[in-house]
Formats: C-alpha cells, sequence, structure tokens
C-alpha cells in the first residue's frame, strides 16, 4: 500500500489512520485500572480563587477536561452539568478544565452564557493537562475517589448511566 507522499489519503484511509493511531495510543474509552492519586497540583477558577486538587479529600470529584472548539464536548456539557446538579448536596466536586489551547476569552463566554454552576479553570500552561496523564484528547474526564484516588479514566463521553452507578458506588463509601 504505498502511495506517493503528497497524494491526498481519501476518507477510508484517513479512518484506518486513525484508528490505527487510537490503538497505537492504547485509547479504549475509558480505563478501570487504578490510576493512583489525584495530582498535587494547583488550578485557578475564572474567579480568580486558587484551589488544589487535593483539597477535595473526603469528596468524589468529576474532574473534565474539554475545549469550546471540541464538539463532544459542548454536546456532553448539558449531562455534566445535570450530574452536578443531581450529586452536588451528597458531596460531588465538579471542575470543568479548558485547555491549554482554549482562548480564554471563548472559555468565559461558554461558561457564563450556559451558566456552568462547578468550578471552571483554564490550564494555561498545559501543566494541569500534563499532571493527570498527559491528557492530550477531549474531553477526558476522571472520577476521583473520597481517598483522592482516580478511580476511572474517560476518553470521550462517558456513558452517564454507567457514570451515575460510579458516582453512587463512590459517594456511599
Amino acid at each position: 500500500m504505498s502511495q506517493a507522499i503528497d497524494a491526498p489519503l481519501n476518507r477510508r484511509q484517513l479512518l484506518l489512520a486513525t484508528a490505527a493511531a487510537g490503538l497505537a495510543w492504547g485509547l479504549t474509552g475509558c480505563s478501570d485500572a487504578g490510576q493512583g492519586s489525584v495530582p498535587d497540583v494547583s488550578f485557578t477558577q475564572l474567579d480568580g480563587s486558587q484551589h488544589r486538587f487535593t483539597d477535595f479529600k473526603g469528596k468524589v470529584a468529576l474532574i473534565n477536561f474539554w475545549a469550546t472548539s471540541c464538539t463532544t464536548c459542548v454536546k456532553e456539557m448539558p449531562e455534566i452539568v445535570a450530574t452536578h446538579q443531581r450529586y452536588k448536596a451528597q458531596g460531588l466536586e465538579t471542575v470543568a478544565i479548558a485547555m491549554q489551547y482554549d482562548p480564554p476569552a471563548y472559555v468565559m463566554q461558554f461558561a457564563q452564557s450556559r451558566q456552568l454552576p462547578f468550578r471552571v479553570a483554564m490550564d494555561h500552561t498545559g501543566d494541569i493537562a500534563n499532571a493527570f496523564g498527559p491528557v492530550q484528547l477531549t474531553p477526558t474526564t476522571f472520577v476521583v475517589d473520597k481517598k483522592g484516588q482516580v478511580v476511572k479514566r474517560y476518553i470521550g463521553e462517558p456513558d452517564f448511566k454507567a457514570l451515575h452507578a460510579l458516582i453512587e458506588q463512590l459517594l456511599k463509601a
């Protein structure tokens, strides 16, 4: 299957190349393997307040890496909001971390226009995404238990029914 370097890939070849790249990266959509402790990194919310992920010890946390240019991120955001609203009174902390390449003005406008009810932060330097893996694809969502252990990583939109079951289990623990 040799092809001149300057020849454009057809749609099928592009899809196959993308799938092969995903397999090479080991992307499975979600991971049940223990991910270790949540990184002890700080983040600054859009309102200027500073926090650390380790401050959430004793609570279940949902940490979502997203971008305003990511159609799946925009599509899933109402479900993230609904999940937060459903479990916040039981101790769920939700943080949406906008990726380094996302223009701050777009993130601010998105958060304000949709009245996001949880913490929203910008990863201006990419250090937060690097500390979590690194996170390279959006959306990527981490679920953290009360002990500060990452128990699940979703790449792409989560199965929200399964996510809710996991959150309920962790909140009861």
